[in-house]
Parts: C-alpha cells; sequence; structure tokens
C-alpha cells in the first residue's frame, strides 16, 4: 500500500503509525523528491527524503543505545530545523512518546515538564538549551542524557550527561551496521494505538496538562482535515511556529506525511517573514497573532506611504472589501465589480499578498485563538482565502472548520468528517471524533472531567447556528456578565480594537461590574514612529506609554469601535499598560492567550481604579525578563474617559 502523496487512498487502520507512514514515503520519494529545506547562510539547502530517512535511521538507533525504550518520553526543545522533525521522527520510530517545550520556556516550566513527563532524553539546539539542562538535571532524575546539535559556544563543555547529534549519529551508524534490519523491525512493532506525543497545554489557569496522543489521533484528524481540503506532494510548506504547538504538529507531521509536501524551515525566527516570501508556500496554519502582524505591517506602510500610493490602496481596498462582502452574503459578483476587483489586484492586492509571502497560498487557517471580523475581511479583500479552524489539542487539534464559499467570521464553520459536535444544556462545547486524546498524562481526575462517555468538553461556550455553523462564544469561564445582567465576551472587543496598528494587546474588564473597561498595550514600534513623526521625544515603553498625546491616540480608536457596539458594551474607560503583556511574567501563555485571573490578581490595584473616581493609578511591581533579571517599577497610570 504505497499510497502516499495520494492521501485520498490512504486508509488509516488501527495498525497504522505516523512511522510506517513515513517509511511508505521515504520509500517511495528517496532520492526523487525534496522532504524539507533549511535556509543556511543565505542558500536554501534540500534535503532529499533518502537523506531524512538515513537521518532519522541513525539518530533513532543511537537513542536506543542511550537506553530508549517502548513509551518512553523525549523531550525537545529548539527553534523549527530539520535536526528537530529527525529527533521528533526518531523518538517515534523506537516507539519513544515526543514532548515538545517552548523554545522561550523559563527554567520553572522545563523542569516541570521534564521532571512531570518523566523525560529519559532531552534533545535541545545549543548552548542555551544545554545550559538549562544543567540547571535542572539534579531535580529531574529520570533524565539520563542530553543531545545537542549547534556546536556554536559547546566547545568548554565537557559533561558525560551531554552529547551531540553528530556522535549519536555515528553510534547509530554503527549498529546500523550489526543490524541492519532492527530499525524497519522497530518501526513495523508500532500500533496505531500506541501514544506518539505528549503536549502539554499552556493552561489559561492552573498548572499545564501533559495530553496524551496516539499515532491514531493525529492521522486521522489530518486524513479529515485533507478531505476538506485536499493538499498535494507538489505543495510547499514553511514550517516557523513552535512545534509545542499542535497546529505546527498538524500540519508538519499529520498532513506532512500523509500529503507528502515539501517542509522548509527559516533560517532564523526573526526572518520567517522574509522566507516565507521566498517560498511562497502552498499551505499555512497560524494563530492570529501572525495575521494581526501582518495586517498591522500593511498598515504602517501605508501610514508611511505617498499620497497617491495612499489613495490607490484606499480604492483598491474599497472594492476589495465590498466584493468580499457580497461573497460572504453569497451574493453572485455583478460583471462591473469582477472587473473593477481584477484592476484593484493587479494594481494593489497582487503586490500586498507577494509581501506578505501569501502569493501562491491556496489554504490558509487560523486557529488558536479568536479573530476579529475585521482582520478576516482584510484578508479576503486582497484575494487570499483566509479561513477559521477551531480545535484544542485534546482534539489532535481541529474539529471544525470553514469551508471554501462559505465563511461567516462570526462562526468557525462546521465539523470535520468523522467529527460530531453538539452544544450541552449549559451551552458547553462537546465533541466527538477518532482524533479524541487518550487523557492526560498522571491526571485521572482532570481526564474524567474532560472526557466523558466519549466527548470531549472543551470549556467553551457556543451554540450551532440555522446553517449548522458552530459559533464560539468565549470559554465559559471568560464570559462575563454585567450588574445589569447582560452579558458579553471580552474576547470579541479585544479583537476588534486590535485591528488599530497602534495596540498589540487588549484586556477587556467587566464581569459583575457596572460598565466595560480596558487596558491597553500600545505597540511599541508602530505607536514610537508615529510620535518620532510628530517629534515627540521619549525613552522607553513606559514613558511612551503614559505620554498624552498617546491617550489621546488610543481614545480615537477606541471611540471607532464604541461605535459599532451596543451601549453596555462599550468600553467606558482605560489605561494604557507601562508594559506589554508577557508570557514571562504569567499575564499571557506560551501561545499568547490572557491569563484573565493572574493578571486580574496582579493588576488589581488598576481594576479599582478603573471603577473610581480616580484619575490616576499608582503601580508599585516587578518585572521579570528572560534572563530571569527582575526590574522593580514605580509609576503613575491615567485613567482616561471614553466618551460615549
Amino acid at each position: 500500500m504505497s499510497h502516499v502523496g495520494n492521501w485520498n487512498e490512504i486508509e488509516i487502520t488501527k495498525d497504522m503509525t505516523i512511522p510506517k507512514l513515513w517509511l511508505q514515503a521515504a520509500q517511495k520519494y528517496g532520492e526523487k523528491k525534496i522532504a524539507m529545506r533549511e535556509k543556511e547562510f543565505g542558500i536554501w539547502v534540500p534535503i532529499t527524503w533518502r537523506q531524512y530517512y538515513e537521518n532519522v535511521k541513525t539518530i533513532a538507533l543511537g537513542m536506543m543505545s542511550l537506553g530508549l525504550e517502548k513509551e518512553d518520553k523525549v523531550a525537545m526543545i529548539g527553534d523549527n530545523r530539520p535536526e528537530a522533525l529527525w529527533a521528533e521522527m526518531a523518538a517515534m520510530c523506537v516507539g519513544g512518546i515526543g514532548v515538545w517545550l517552548f523554545q522561550d520556556s523559563l527554567i520553572d516550566e522545563v523542569k516541570y515538564i521534564i521532571d512531570h513527563a518523566d523525560a529519559k532524553l532531552m534533545v535541545g539546539e545549543g548552548q542555551e538549551e544545554v545550559d538549562k539542562c544543567l540547571m535542572i538535571r539534579d531535580k529531574c532524575p529520570k533524565l539520563k542524557k542530553m543531545i545537542w546539535d549547534d556546536p556554536k559556544g559547546m566547545r568548554d563543555y565537557d559533561d558525560p550527561m551531554l552529547i551531540s547529534i553528530k556522535e549519536l549519529m555515528k553510534i547509530g551508524e554503527e549498529v546500523d551496521k550489526k543490524e541492519p534490519g532492527l530499525f524497519v523491525e522497530m518501526i513495523k512493532r508500532g500500533k496505531g494505538d500506541d501514544i506518539c506525543l505528549l503536549f502539554y497545554t499552556s493552561g489559561t489557569t492552573a498548572l499545564p496538562k501533559g495530553a496524551l496522543l496516539s499515532h491514531y489521533n493525529m492521522l486521522t484528524m489530518g486524513l479529515n482535515l485533507m478531505r476538506v481540503d485536499p493538499y498535494f506532494e507538489t505543495d510547499d510548506f514553511v514550517s516557523y511556529l513552535p512545534f509545542a504547538w499542535i497546529g505546527e504538529q498538524m500540519m508538519s507531521i499529520s498532513c506532512g506525511i500523509q500529503a507528502g509536501f515539501t517542509v522548509n524551515f527559516p533560517e532564523e525566527p526573526e526572518t520567517a517573514q522574509e522566507n516565507i516570501r521566498e517560498i511562497g508556500p502552498h499551505v499555512m496554519f497560524a494563530p492570529p497573532r501572525i495575521y494581526e502582524q501582518m495586517v498591522r505591517n500593511v498598515q504602517v506602510k501605508y501610514l508611511d506611504a505617498s499620497w497617491s500610493k495612499r489613495n490607490a490602496y484606499e480604492l483598491a481596498m474599497k472594492i476589495g472589501y465590498h466584493v468580499a462582502e457580497l461573497k460572504f452574503m453569497k451574493k453572485s459578483v455583478p460583471l462591473y465589480w469582477k472587473v473593477l476587483n481584477n484592476l484593484a489586484y493587479l494594481g494593489v492586492h497582487k503586490k500586498l499578498k507577494d509581501h506578505l509571502g501569501l502569493s501562491r497560498i491556496r489554504d490558509t487557517y487560523t486557529g488558536g485563538a479568536a479573530m476579529g471580523p475585521d482582520h478576516f475581511r482584510f484578508f479576503h479583500a486582497i484575494g487570499v482565502n483566509l479561513k477559521q479552524i477551531y480545535g484544542q489539542t485534546e482534539i489532535a487539534g481541529i474539529s471544525v472548520l470553514h469551508r471554501d464559499g462559505d465563511i461567516k467570521f462570526d462562526t468557525v464553520g462546521k465539523p470535520i468528517p468523522e467529527t460530531e459536535v453538539k452544544i450541552t444544556p449549559e451551552g458547553e462545547i462537546i465533541s466527538k471524533s477518532p482524533s479524541v486524546f487518550i487523557g492526560y498524562y498522571k491526571m485521572p481526575e482532570e481526564t474524567t472531567k474532560t472526557l466523558r462517555e466519549g466527548w470531549l468538553h472543551s470549556g467553551d461556550t457556543g451554540f450551532i447556528d440555522a446553517e449548522g455553523h458552530l459559533v464560539v462564544f468565549d470559554r465559559t469561564k471568560d464570559v462575563m456578565t454585567l450588574n445589569d445582567g447582560t452579558k458579553f465576551a471580552p474576547q470579541y472587543l479585544e479583537t476588534r480594537l486590535k485591528f488599530s496598528p497602534y495596540i498589540r494587546d487588549v484586556w477587556a474588564i467587566g464581569d459583575n461590574r457596572p460598565y466595560v473597561t480596558g487596558v491597553i498595550c500600545i505597540d511599541y514600534n508602530v505607536v514610537g514612529k508615529w510620535a518620532e513623526d510628530r517629534n515627540l521625544a521619549y525613552t522607553s515603553y513606559p514613558e511612551l506609554s503614559q505620554m498624552p498625546e498617546i491617550y489621546e491616540l488610543v481614545k480615537k480608536e477606541i471611540v471607532k469601535m464604541n461605535n459599532d457596539l451596543p451601549p453596555v458594551a462599550k468600553i467606558k474607560k482605560f489605561v494604557n499598560l507601562y508594559k506589554e503583556f508577557d508570557a514571562d511574567d504569567d499575564e499571557l501563555t506560551r501561545t499568547r492567550k490572557l491569563r484573565r485571573a493572574f493578571v486580574e490578581e496582579r493588576y488589581k490595584d488598576i481594576v479599582n481604579g478603573l471603577y473610581s473616581e480616580s484619575q490616576n493609578v499608582h503601580m508599585d511591581t516587578n518585572i521579570t525578563y528572560e534572563d530571569g533579571r527582575v526590574v522593580h517599577i514605580k509609576t503613575d497610570l491615567k485613567v482616561i474617559e471614553v466618551p460615549q
């Protein structure tokens, strides 16, 4: 059954595993096809399926020699690079379980996950990851070896716990010479119900929970997604989002191996946007913050453009928005508008798409958090078919998806094949599919709470509309009720405001309170540029955020958004925070979701100030930097009333 590339002919049986499918792909393509590319020193270096196979084989046999056995955990941390995927696939080939950590995880998070997961091996990119490993090893007794692959800065490290990936591969080569059939034999032993990945969900409340996913979970999800949107072996995909995020695993592993497309790795995380432009991927999946940043980049260029360019952009966008609106309403586009739209596309939209790296895009998705309707409209106006995905780690990433020609931006679409979605009497979204996870690692009570009679309880509130689309209102615990009983979803206000190029993050407050208020984090680069253009001097984020002119700028943006909202949902007062929300300060999860309970406790003085007569809030607090430094800050924030 060598159907790799013809994903629609693949049958995912309970016997099929990711390594078995990967082996078929390697045998089918060999030297004939590029499996992945990595940009190094300005050059895209191709890696064939044959090379991919050989590298994974030697790493897997090397890991086995280090004592890795079936169901042992291999923790992995570092940027997206070929070695990362080789190590993950190698661990799976041995029968081990991959555990990914976010690259920017602080030392306490690294210790917690490696200890809780009982990781036996750790794979890291280079010196930074090695240092983290050496700092925590005394507290993680199960951890035996650390494998590193980037030699930069590693010359003076001489610790028996450390081994370079090159040394490991040499060990693997020796094993392969002695037992040439062992690697394939190991792969054949795998079963679809075996656990392949352990994902630590970045909980917005408690400690991270480890979700156990099987090969069958991951493969059925990929197959059912491709039954809606087929991918092809000729497609290109750029892997630049953390492997610790289920969305990246969905594409690089679940769909990538079944479709046989080429996975491309950027040179550095900072060059990802530029590298996306060079590759021009056909398929893309990213959380809203990536698309929000793309829109912000365009808006900043517009603010800097000449009068004629601004006018051309405004006219083209007006046309694009009108045509997109007709399509959203499923109305036919009159010939006159088609002609205008083609002209707008040739004059402006085509250049914009190319600038964003979306010139060849066919399937582009967003998921993992709410996205505002304004961002959706923008992408459809320039001819990018952006669609919403809804799911969670516990269902291998996806359960619901927009279909082509049936996009409603206040919904997340309809369930994918083999997936059932229902709403409980309390309004909670629950789902059932072959991709529903096995349970949480070492947390039976949490598993029982989340998995009931085969149904996955999401913790999200929503409803199914008349056309069968799922509408996600918000996290059940985040839905707010004003004093007068009015319910509102803070995420809606937050995503609407983030369409402004000047605003990076928003925290809407109002639960059990008389009116809605907001805490705003400005976009330092964009607002800084705005201030410089007006000769306003500043030295830091805290100083810039508290300038009267900046408050006025933000107030105008809030008034603009308030105009479209019912009176009870309008933001009445706001403050500009003296810093950005940061995952290192526990204010955000690693996927940039706001930890509402935490920020409410941390900034209770601000909340009290917003609901008092006071016009200032005095702050006396600490900021933690990524390198562990803690800085004490004392500042006064202005409370500004928004005209209603």
